[in-house]
């Protein structure tokens, strides 16, 4: 997962993939590093999915710029534009069925 540093950056990224996933962490979060490898894994299935990854504790305009309250929150763009947004209490299952639903769409 491709670690992205500026607000910049998660602008370029999302402009510049068809589909891209964003997972939002901080530093002191557990939930967040044990999280995060499931996320990884589950994207194995999805390789059309360009990822990223953004420690808001190193970039905190980020919060405020694509309004993230809790960590973990998982943001997912389609052709630019916000599809899926979840946060806090993630279930993996969940998201899956979601994020295979408009892979389907678009990748077939």
């Amino acid at each position: 997962m491709k670690q992205l540093n500026t607000v910049e950056g998660i602008r370029n990224f999302i402009k510049d993939n068809k589909l891209s996933l964003i997972y939002f962490s901080s530093n002191d979060c557990g939930v967040c590093s044990v999280l995060l490898p499931k996320v990884e894994e589950m994207l194995k299935d999805y390789p059309k999915i360009m990822c990223a990854h953004i420690k808001i504790d190193e970039v905190m305009e980020v919060a405020g710029e694509y309004s993230i309250f809790t960590v973990p929150t998982i943001l997912f763009f389609i052709e630019k534009k916000e599809i899926i947004r979840k946060g806090r209490f993630i279930s993996i299952v969940e998201l899956k069925e979601n994020i295979k639903r408009y892979y389907e769409l678009f990748i077939v």
